[in-house]
């Protein structure tokens, strides 16, 4: 069985009251078994915190296996039971359900799509984004989407401010396309400003990731947040402010409130982990004006009456069609792919033979 006299201290890695009860609602494991969170995955190996150090240890085969065959895999955040054999070596063999857990999707352009995990167990994710050539209100909108789909509270920091000439209009056009719960903060990365307004998410037990394109600032806030030089931090190009991922692995540091924050790679495709009919809930404001459309079945392009059109900005709605589609076309099965490509055959071929009698009548 479990020894449960040291569920406090795993507080300070964010163990949840959640967490608790599913550990006691699982069969008893093996004697030895002990309750350490993933803080950091590699190739081959894991890295594991007992509240007090961590530790290195293994996957059992069995478990990667039974994983996989799920589209699933284990994630920095994760709670897992591991035991010791004979040799001293650190065995991970289950794992416990996450609460949460962030994931994109990523397509091969043909008929395979793969999910992919990024985090688990998260409270908070901190959506950074640069001042600078970063700063992208299409791209935030995908990065709002990905986390509230994924059930988690997001937080948009705005970084380099002391870089940004106009930064209280660029804060205002990223408000502008921003649902209704999720603030967004500017700040200056360097010092002690990050860990004062962020303050709020920073509790003692909870657990904030920390996601962005390459050269965001992601590691610079985290180090801000530490109070530490933890995470590895480099230039960024000058013409286009693009930085070269210093950040190879998703690691999980705790502050000294008792806070954790998981440093992410900077992440270069963004695929939703959701489907069509979820964006909905991401997208109030088109949800909501849909309603008011003319035509019940409205697709918000060339229809008269599109309520839609008239309240959202081109580059929004364009936005929201593109992730539509993305999440339609990442849903479906191998079988409904093949067979709307030969429907799409069958229409051109049609239109060609149409158009073909057309001129041989001229």
């Amino acid at each position: 069985m479990i020894d449960t006299t040291g569920l406090q201290r795993l507080v300070r890695i964010g163990l949840a009251p959640a967490v608790v009860q599913q550990l006691h609602a699982m069969a008893p494991p093996p004697e030895g078994t002990a309750l350490l969170r993933v803080t950091e995955v590699q190739r081959e190996g894991l890295t594991l915190h007992d509240g007090l150090a961590e530790q290195p240890a293994r996957l059992l085969p069995a478990l990667r296996a039974r994983l996989a065959a799920q589209g699933d895999a284990l994630a920095v955040g994760d709670w897992v039971l591991a035991t010791r054999n004979a040799f001293g070596e650190c065995w991970v063999g289950e794992r416990l359900p996450p609460l949460n857990q962030l994931a994109r999707r990523l397509h091969d352009g043909r008929d395979k799509v793969e999910r992919t995990v990024i985090v688990s167990n998260i409270d908070t994710a901190l959506l950074v984004m640069g001042l600078d050539h970063d700063f992208n209100p299409r791209r935030l909108e995908r990065y709002v989407a990905l986390v509230l789909l994924a059930g988690i509270s997001a937080v948009v920091v705005l970084t380099k401010r002391d870089l940004c000439d106009d930064s209280a209009e660029r804060l205002r056009q990223a408000q502008a396309v921003l649902p209704p719960g999720v603030p967004a903060l500017a700040v200056d990365a360097l010092g002690a400003e990050p860990a004062t307004v962020l303050a709020p998410w920073l509790g003692q037990g909870q657990t904030l990731v920390l996601l962005g394109s390459s050269g965001a600032g992601k590691s610079t806030l985290t180090n801000a947040l530490l109070g530490a030089a933890v995470a590895r931090v480099g230039a960024n190009r000058a013409d286009d402010s693009r930085g070269r991922h210093t950040t190879t692995a998703r690691t999980l540091h705790q502050t000294a409130d008792g806070a954790c924050i998981i440093d992410t790679p900077g992440l270069r495709t963004l695929r939703l982990d959701g489907e069509a009919g979820q964006l909905d809930a991401v997208f109030g404001d088109i949800g909501a004006l849909a309603l008011r459309c003319r035509f019940r079945d409205c697709r918000h392009e060339a229809e008269p009456g599109c309520a839609v059109r008239e309240g959202v900005s081109g580059e929004r709605l364009r936005n929201y069609q593109k992730l539509q589609r993305e999440a339609r076309r990442d849903s479906i099965t191998a079988l409904e792919r093949k067979t709307q490509v030969a429907q799409w055959k069958v229409r051109t071929r049609a239109a060609k033979a149409r158009s073909d009698a057309k001129r041989g009548q001229d």
